[in-house]
């Protein structure tokens, strides 16, 4: 290896060393070169010492100095002299026979002037530079080594042999693929769309979530068609000197059209394609706004039956330019969405095509516990689960592994060496049975299929995990204020058996801070608001940052709704787990000993009769739970009391703040008149 990275060093050495060499021996060659044999320097008194003494042997006068020979103790030596203005230098070396000439320099022709002074050091630099940048573009693997290619497409060219892929690789997207399947119909068979008049989209723009296999379709119709597949980023469009983006936006569509019919597919189309600024701040100058510029007169410049189409993906819709997006450029927009129940069985069956996987999995139970994930997402989790099988020394997956791939992607590895004390786990497991107890009672919810104390890596400390029975698509008020109901589930058991609050409930605090807010302000759900949006949400396929568009005064009344809804579920959840405390402490010791116990076994132990002392005593052996105490029974009714109050107090004040409102009113009213 070493040899060959330096032959191919050494033509660049080579090559500069050569230069170098050249120039130093044009620029300074030219001159007299002095005697080999060393001179040494002495002052003009000196030579006219040694002059006078008959130690001068030879002087040559030179335009700048003077080269003698004297002998000094017996031995010849060559010396050197600035020039004086001597009148009496001329007898003095006569009297001295000393041996002198004059040499003249002929002038430098004003062409080899300019050939050593301009000419040759440009040039110089001008093959540095060529070199240079030959040698680092080879390096950063731009391709071709050539200096002259800014401005040009780098765009990845693959064929149906290279990529291979096809919609058969593609599961989870049949509305997309529907849509998609026009554009390789057309591409297969023009005439027929001609022959009615038809045209074939110029541009198919996928919008979706991260991972949901938007590039994959993209593939997938150049693979069907068996046309080549121009694929390249928006980042690669943008350059630091500006008009090299729209020079290489106008080489693609060049080499596209060479290629026709074929298919250019532009990733992240966004990073080019933002909204222009309207401001008139940016000067007219922009790089991104000229690359936009030269994309929408490419778009333009071509016609739909040349079968050149071009594919654009983006997470992002809501920030391009509607001058890109309107029809006529791109014709259709397909949503790539996050797949249903069906999807993703399909998608992971399609993943598990390559992973030897037991024929007893149920993808059907694995589906309905990965909720709301992406295509990309499934995929890990067949590849977590094939790692895990091989950990465990297996040589199949079984559905043990699939499931525990889920609680990986979900919260991590489990923290094995994690060392918690004995009062911490207590408080743990009441909280998380005190969520699987709260969602169980309430009616509607999905049930639980798995309670754990076990640390993780994700910084849980134990979860509970709940399937849906169904797939929802839209959910009522009662469901989601349950569904905060369930969240607060965890710190209303820390209160009633611990009377305390600890920083377990943060994410839950989150949660269900999100769901009420959201009820208010985007839902509609509240009376009071009606039908008005208080909330615009923003990038919602990158998890959406929502801006509040209310005065200050409807911002008050919407915190305190807020509040309301999740009062009334924190009291909703302490009433359950009261109603339920028998089985909240049975559950929680059965959780200490077990530290995970599956859905099944929870729904035994909450269907079952209740377990008399003698039996209760013996489970507690090894764990024992104390009691609940009056106070602690009753801290959740005092909770509760204390809050109507300070509730009745409020629509007092509130009430009071409205008369003295409408009597200022009608003062103000007089005061007019």
């Amino acid at each position: 290896m070493e040899t060959g990275n330096n032959n191919n060093r050494r033509p660049l050495i080579y090559y500069l060393s050569g230069a170098l060499l050249l120039y130093i021996l044009l620029r300074f060659g030219l001159s007299p070169a002095l005697d080999n044999e060393s001179t040494k320097e002495v002052p003009y008194s000196q030579f006219i010492e040694m002059v006078d003494n008959g130690e001068v042997t030879e002087l040559q006068k030179e335009d700048y100095k003077t080269v003698f020979k004297a002998k000094v103790d017996g031995k010849e030596k060559t010396y050197v002299t600035g020039n004086w203005n001597d009148p009496d230098i001329t007898q003095r070396l006569i009297d001295s026979n000393v041996e002198f000439k004059r040499v003249i320099e002929e002038p430098m022709s004003p062409g080899m002037s300019i050939l050593l002074t301009s000419i040759i050091p440009i040039g110089f630099l001008i093959f540095m530079g060529y070199m240079m940048s030959r040698s680092l573009t080879k390096q950063m693997g731009k391709g071709g080594g050539d200096f002259m290619s800014f401005g040009k497409s780098k765009a990845k060219v693959y064929v149906k042999s290279k990529t291979g892929k096809t919609f058969n690789d593609v599961a989870g997207q049949e509305e997309a693929k529907d849509s998609l399947y026009e554009v390789v119909d057309f591409l297969h068979s023009p005439k027929k769309y001609r022959d009615i008049g038809a045209v074939c989209p110029k541009g198919v723009l996928l919008i979706g979530p991260p991972g949901t296999g938007k590039t994959l379709l993209a593939q997938a119709v150049a693979g069907e068609a068996n046309v080549p597949f121009f694929s390249i980023s928006g980042s690669e469009f943008v350059e630091m000197f500006v008009g090299l983006g729209a020079s290489k936006v106008r080489d693609l569509f060049k080499q596209a059209k060479e290629k026709a019919p074929c298919i250019v597919f532009i990733d992240e189309i966004d990073a080019i394609g933002k909204k222009r600024d309207t401001s008139g701040f940016s000067g007219g100058n922009d790089e991104r706004e000229q690359t936009l510029n030269q994309l929408l007169n490419e778009m333009d410049g071509f016609d739909a039956t040349e079968g050149v189409v071009l594919l654009a993906a983006t997470n992002r819709p809501e920030i391009l330019d509607p001058a890109l997006t309107r029809p006529g450029r791109f014709d259709r927009q397909i949503r790539v969405e996050l797949p249903d129940l069906k999807g993703r069985e399909a998608i992971l069956k399609v993943h598990a095509k390559d992973v030897k996987i037991k024929d007893n999995i149920d993808f059907e139970e694995i589906a309905r516990m990965t909720a709301g994930t992406s295509g990309a997402d499934l995929a890990n989790i067949i590849n977590e689960g094939a790692l895990r099988a091989v950990r465990e020394g297996r040589k199949e997956v079984i559905q043990e592994d699939l499931q525990e791939s889920i609680e990986v992607v979900i919260a991590g590895q489990q923290k094995k060496n994690t060392v918690i004390s004995d009062d911490q786990k207590k408080i743990i497991a009441y909280h998380e049975v005190g969520h699987a107890l709260v969602t169980a009672v309430q009616t509607n919810k999905k049930p639980v299929t798995k309670i754990t104390i076990v640390p993780r890596t994700s910084g849980a400390l134990g979860y509970t995990m709940s399937v849906d029975r169904d797939e929802k698509y839209i959910m009522t008020k009662q469901e989601l204020f349950n569904e905060i109901v369930t969240l607060t589930g965890g710190r209303s058991a820390e209160e009633i058996i611990f009377n305390t609050k600890t920083t377990g409930a943060s994410n839950d605090i989150e949660r269900a801070t999100k769901i009420a807010r959201s009820m208010v302000t985007t839902y509609g759900m509240e009376d009071d608001f009606d039908f008005v949006q208080l909330e615009e949400t923003y990038g919602r396929y990158l998890g959406g940052d929502r801006r509040l568009i209310a005065s200050t005064g409807t911002a008050d009344k919407i915190d305190q709704k807020v509040m309301e809804i999740i009062s009334q579920a924190h009291y909703r959840a302490i009433e359950i787990l009261k109603d339920n405390m028998d089985k909240l402490h049975e559950i929680a010791d059965y959780l200490l000993k077990k530290e995970t116990i599956t859905g099944k076994e929870f729904m035994d132990i909450l269907n079952r009769k209740p377990l008399s002392q003698a039996e209760l005593a013996d489970e507690s052996e090894n764990t024992k739970i104390e009691a609940p105490t009056e106070d602690t029974q009753d801290n959740a009714t005092e909770y509760k009391e204390k809050k109507e109050d300070s509730d009745k107090d409020l629509e007092s004040s509130n009430s009071d703040e409205t008369s003295d409102k409408e009597d200022s009113n009608k003062e103000d009213s007089t005061d007019e008149e």
